[in-house]
């Protein structure tokens, strides 16, 4: 294993022999050094120090024969059809297109088969993975590409003409005639076919090389490059072994992003490894994912709280109109899940369970999860501990280590804990410790029972419908406004999308310009979760003495006006 984590697991067996008899059974609590432990199974890792996380995922045994179902054309590969496309595609973008390891390459592309075959393909050769949102703007995925600089971008037709100014070369899905500004050197349906000329000589690749780098959004306004190893994804996989998320014959349905640390790490690494079915459907839409769960008898759910309250809402049609009755199970993440929409799902469809998660991009899955159908019906509750984590609660204000039930911060440490920000090594010591904590920047608290609950966010993230909106970005396109002297974002809370941006806006003197207009003005520099939805216009925006924005000022006001 890489001398990271074995350092890590080193530190951990000594502190569990030291302090063992001072761990509570029931919470995980160590009173020697004011950590919990997660309850769950210790995780299997590889001795291994040169391995790659494709290699690891294929090295595992399972007995499942469809890998990847599309749910639009019903176009299916097989496992042995999977990994020798994972192969082919690797021997060309090698020998034909020439990437190496620790190049860059881009996926820009809505949820398709592809996404992990060019996922574990590229990963495969030691370069690394970085992934946008297909709904991003030209110039959002252009600051993206500034910053991560990658070397070949992956891409469908249609998004293509994104890409047109980036100078990048280009690996289209499948042939069709562009127009100019885009330089195809290759096509992955063709890599697909292609058989190796020769026998491609595997350059060495260690656990602690940089495999993925994922984007995340900051209060600050400015994404984030997030470097994961392929020991922090062979740490993920693995947990799914020690804790799998089902029976090996599930079949899932997966609607989140998989350009998302959830859709990607569970649908395109953990479910291949434990020889699960996904059914991938391009975008969410309620009645197509109802009938792909009745045409492949889907047993499980992968969904955003929103799409909960959807089902709930229509629950009525759904019923009348689809069968359901194959599904079993819904794992829910990206957001916190209410004790009200639990109850009320559970009423609507009371043959399904569902297992909240909690995890964030620094993390790779780490955090909590619901195991067990006796673990789900802790409402209101994150989970246990994931295996191989540690946690403590830390008090904000004083630094103070907490202990149960007390309420602070949540620190995360562990094997699958990113390396830190791309070229941004503020951010990375301001949110890691030098010990190898994850300031998770969520205020929780840890129960009797081991339990983690999710109190509030000192981070000041809005989740439309489980994306991360950061309010600064907002903000600073506002000030853009020839006609806004200041302005701030706040979430709005909303039954459906969870909840959506609410500028509070100071206008210029003698300027009369209206809320549409604003509205319109940010909608056409953003992706469309981001849109501000909502505009109140007032004389002053609070702000400390510093010159911070106080936003929870603004979002009590809200809370107590009739908006």
């Amino acid at each position: 294993m890489t001398s990271s984590i074995y350092i890590h697991l080193k530190k951990m067996a000594i502190s569990e022999r030291t302090s063992s008899s001072m761990i509570d059974p029931r919470t995980g609590f160590c009173i020697a050094n004011s950590t919990f432990y997660s309850k769950r199974k210790p995780l299997p890792l590889p001795a291994n120090t040169s391995l790659d996380v494709t290699t690891f995922i294929s090295s595992q045994p399972h007995h499942g024969t469809t890998a990847f179902i599309d749910a639009t054309t019903g176009h299916r590969i097989s496992f042995s059809d999977l990994w020798k496309a994972i192969d082919r595609i690797a021997h060309c973008l090698h020998h034909d297109v020439g990437v190496r390891r620790g190049d860059i390459v881009l996926v820009l592309s809505p949820n398709s088969i592809s996404i992990p075959v060019v996922c574990l393909s590229v990963m495969s050769l030691g370069a690394v993975i970085t992934t946008a949102n297909p709904l991003n703007t030209v110039s959002e995925i252009s600051r993206q590409i500034e910053d991560s600089k990658p070397t070949l971008a992956f891409t469908t037709p249609e998004l293509a003409p994104k890409l047109a100014d980036s100078g990048i070369s280009i690996v289209l899905e499948r042939v069709v005639e562009l127009t100019s500004g885009v330089r195809v050197v290759g096509v992955l349906s063709e890599m697909m076919k292609k058989e190796p000329s020769e026998r491609r000589v595997r350059e060495r690749v260690n656990q602690d090389d940089t495999a993925l780098l994922l984007y995340s959004s900051g209060t600050t306004g400015r994404s984030k490059g997030v470097i994961s190893s392929h020991g922090n994804l062979i740490a993920h996989v693995a947990r799914y072994i020690a804790e799998p998320l089902e029976q090996p014959d599930q079949t899932f349905i997966c609607t989140v992003p998989m350009f998302h640390t959830f859709g990607l790490l569970v649908f395109a690494m953990a479910s291949v490894a434990l020889g699960s079915t996904v059914v991938i459907l391009r975008r969410f839409e309620l009645h197509e994912m109802m009938a792909a769960v009745e045409k492949y008898k889907a047993t499980t759910l992968a969904l955003a709280p929103p799409v909960l309250v959807a089902m709930i809402n229509g629950a009525e049609l759904i019923k009348a109109k689809y069968d359901v009755r194959s599904l079993r199970a819904v794992r829910c993440g990206g957001a916190p899940l209410s004790k009200e929409v639990t109850e009320g799902f559970l009423e609507k469809y009371p043959t399904v369970d569902i297992f909240q998660g909690y995890a964030l991009t620094e993390s790779n899955g780490a955090g909590a999860s619901m195991e067990s159908v006796e673990e789900s019906r802790r409402c209101g509750a994150a989970g246990l501990l994931s295996s191989g984590v540690e946690a403590r609660i830390v008090d904000p204000g004083t630094g103070r280590i907490m202990g149960v039930n007390q309420t602070g911060e949540l620190w995360l440490k562990g094997p699958s804990i990113a390396k830190g920000y791309f070229r941004n090594e503020e951010a990375t010591k301001e949110t890691i410790s030098s010990e190898g904590w994850l300031k998770t920047g969520d205020i929780c608290y840890i129960d009797d029972d081991g339990f983690l609950y999710i109190v509030d966010r000192m981070k000041e993230l809005i989740k439309y419908k489980g994306y991360q909106v950061p309010p600064a970005e907002l903000e600073a396109l506002l000030l853009n406004h020839p006609e806004i002297l200041d302005a701030a974002v706040i979430p709005f809370p909303d039954r459906e999308a969870g909840q959506y941006p609410m500028a509070y806006v100071v206008r210029k003197p003698e300027s009369n310009v209206c809320e549409k207009q604003l509205i319109d003005f940010i909608s056409k520099q953003v992706a469309p979760y981001k849109k501000i939805r909502k505009v109140a216009f007032i004389d002053s925006i609070p702000k400390t003495p510093s010159g911070k924005t106080l936003r929870k000022d603004l979002i009590i006001n809200l809370a107590t006006s009739k908006l």
